[in-house]
């Protein structure tokens, strides 16, 4: 088959493409988009359906959703195939979800939960996946110095979010609304596996946060308006993952030495800020090379595994996780990784796996095994084109 995968920059697009190209399947690129980043959604529109006329396509694709992409193929009667990598992705409230020819993957199950009803039999639950051929090749170039380079014995890879969060722009708003929301975001920082922002908000809430806001989002025309989802997953959610990622690496920094690789402002934590990192061929070294990967999901990912847990695992690196209700789908706590539930565990677990080396390296194998056999992109590409042309 032959494919039109429109680009934007995302780390997993290579990964997708090569799997496809390992299939059998042509892929022919649309990359304007990762240099231009406010392309008008007409541009995107007239570029494509060109393409589209100038050759025959089994189908387009794209990392997350673009209602734009959604209504050409529906035009032109050509499967539209994207796949959730991040979580909120609010183009999904768009009236284009239900169109016909969609084929849309989404990676966390309380996602597909909140849109599956829209368009029951073009919209699937399928979880990330991880390119373990190119990074086994990555592992059979490096030197032993670069290798030394990202050594750590407890790390963390991300963001702080300490400099992303729009919640941080509420202005003008009373002491109830901000101790009501600090109160319930501190309780949400400290549970996982459900994520209950949303039924905490009262429509009174609701009211006097949008009016405290400067520039709240506002969904584009026809789009589904859900304002107690976007207060929870694009104000909130952020601002929680920011208190919860603060408050552990703050703990974890007094009980042993932690190497942050983020470009996020550290200078409040007890840790050791190593910068960030390339994400394809700097990355996977670390999680090589670290005793503990540490992985905190961030708040707005409500019940699916992110990316960073398949990229830790299929670099062979032992996985310290917070509890996500999808990781025990698929791996096993104690054989293929561990998780946390509170900041006590995440302390003594760390305490315990740094003590029992050969304990940690026989469950990486054990995972990297695993990944390999279950979680390729191969697999996974395998699973999507079955799903995407069943019907």
């Amino acid at each position: 088959m032959k494919f039109l995968f429109y680009r934007y920059g995302s780390i997993c697009e290579p990964d997708m493409i090569d799997a496809l190209q390992e299939l059998g399947h042509t892929v022919l690129e649309l990359t304007m988009e990762i240099s231009r980043k406010d392309i008008p959604p007409q541009e995107i529109v007239r570029t494509v359906s060109e393409t589209l006329l100038q050759d025959n396509f089994d189908g387009v694709w794209s990392v997350n959703y673009y209602p734009a992409l959604s209504e050409i193929c529906n035009i032109f009667h050509i499967r539209y195939i994207c796949q959730t990598v991040d979580s909120p992705v609010m183009e999904l409230y768009s009236h284009t979800l239900a169109n016909p020819w969609n084929r849309v993957f989404l990676f966390d199950r309380q996602q597909y939960d909140t849109f599956h009803s829209i368009n029951p039999d073009h919209i699937h639950h399928l979880p990330l996946a991880v390119n373990t051929s190119r990074l086994e090749q990555l592992f059979d170039t490096v030197s032993p110095t670069q290798r030394e380079r990202f050594t750590s014995g407890v790390s963390f890879v991300g963001s702080l979010y300490t400099e992303k969060c729009p919640y941080d722009a509420l202005s003008q708003a009373d002491s109830y609304l901000t101790g009501y929301l600090e109160g319930l975001m501190e309780a949400q920082s400290k549970v996982y596996g459900y994520f209950f922002l949303p039924e905490l908000l009262t429509d009174d809430i609701i009211k006097r946060f949008m009016a405290s806001m400067p520039d709240y989002y506002l969904p584009p025309e026809r789009a589904l308006r859900d304002d107690r989802m976007i207060i929870s997953l694009m104000y909130l959610g952020p601002k929680v993952t920011s208190m919860e990622r603060t408050r552990l690496l703050s703990a974890l920094g007094k009980l042993s030495p932690v190497d942050l690789y983020t470009r996020s402002d550290t200078s409040s934590l007890p840790v050791r800020n190593r910068g960030g990192v390339k994400t394809l061929t700097e990355m996977p070294l670390v999680f090589s090379g670290s005793g503990i990967n540490l992985n905190m999901t961030a708040k707005s990912i409500r019940s699916g595994i992110p990316l960073r847990v398949f990229d830790i695992l299929g670099c062979g690196g032992f996985l310290l996780s917070n509890y996500q209700t999808e990781l025990l789908d698929y791996f096993v706590p104690g054989e293929d990784l561990d998780i946390y539930t509170c900041e006590e565990e995440l302390l003594d677990k760390t305490a315990y796996y740094l003590q029992h080396d050969g304990q940690r390296r026989e469950m990486a194998q054990t995972a990297l095994e695993k990944v390999r056999r279950e979680h390729s992109y191969h697999t996974r590409m395998e699973q999507l084109l079955a799903l995407a042309f069943s019907n």
